[in-house]
């Protein structure tokens, strides 16, 4: 390897980690509504809403938008981001999601500014933010920094879903749902799901995006009036 691509991969490594500032730590996607209400009980219930939100949610919406900003930048066509943004925004009918998601997004965004300074479509997406141009959502935004670190699409949409995962099982140890070595098969076992995610929706176009998980959508609403939580969502 060279010296370029040791780099880029250090790249990949400093954004899929978990110790990276994006405030995902602070999401559980409802599953800490799931776990008070006694409605989720072991490894194998949480192995089971994880791949219902990727096969309903994750893979058909934000890893479809994700994948289209990709192809936005190599058309050179900033437009088209700012559209893929929005739709996307605008199916993320539920608010306490979709806040997160733009909070998220934004944090990523001037983190990843802090250390890259010459990337113009980072840099545009960065003002456009700042003058409400885009929304932020985080599968955009992490597009973006992606691609500002020379990550190729489909190991960025790899990152992203392996990042869902972790968010999901970290949120469950530490609701005490499962241990370190339960999460772990878990994430193991998530493995092919990810291979098939990022084979199905690599391509697809921005008008082919759909998502359809109306118990999940019940869930995060659900948890937002919960009068104690540990989770933001």
């Amino acid at each position: 390897m060279n010296t370029e691509e040791i780099e880029k991969e250090l790249g990949e490594l400093q954004l899929s980690d978990s110790f990276f500032p994006t405030g995902m730590f602070a999401s559980s996607n409802g599953l800490e509504f799931l776990f008070t209400e006694k409605k989720i009980r072991n490894a194998s219930d949480l192995a089971e809403i994880i791949r219902i939100n990727i096969n309903q949610q994750v893979g058909p919406s934000d890893c479809v938008a994700l994948s289209n900003v990709f192809e936005e930048i190599d058309k050179n066509n900033f437009d088209g981001i700012i559209k893929t943004d929005q739709v996307l925004f605008s199916t993320k009918s539920i608010k306490e999601n979709r806040d997160a998601s733009v909070r998220s997004g934004v944090q990523l965004v001037r983190c990843v500014c802090e250390f890259i300074k010459n990337d113009e479509i980072l840099n545009q997406y960065k003002e456009s933010m700042i003058k409400n141009k885009v929304c932020g959502v985080f599968p955009i935004a992490f597009a973006i920094c992606c691609n500002a670190l020379k990550i190729k699409k489909e190991k960025s949409m790899i990152m992203f879903l392996h990042g869902f995962i972790v968010m999901m099982v970290g949120a469950a140890l530490r609701l005490g749902l499962i241990q370190h070595f339960e999460g772990q098969k878990i994430i193991h076992s998530m493995k092919p799901i990810i291979s098939k995610t990022v084979k199905e929706y690599s391509n697809k176009s921005l008008f082919e995006m759909w998502q359809f998980a109306p118990q999940i959508d019940i869930v995060q609403m659900s948890h937002e009036k919960m009068n104690s939580k540990m989770f933001i969502t």
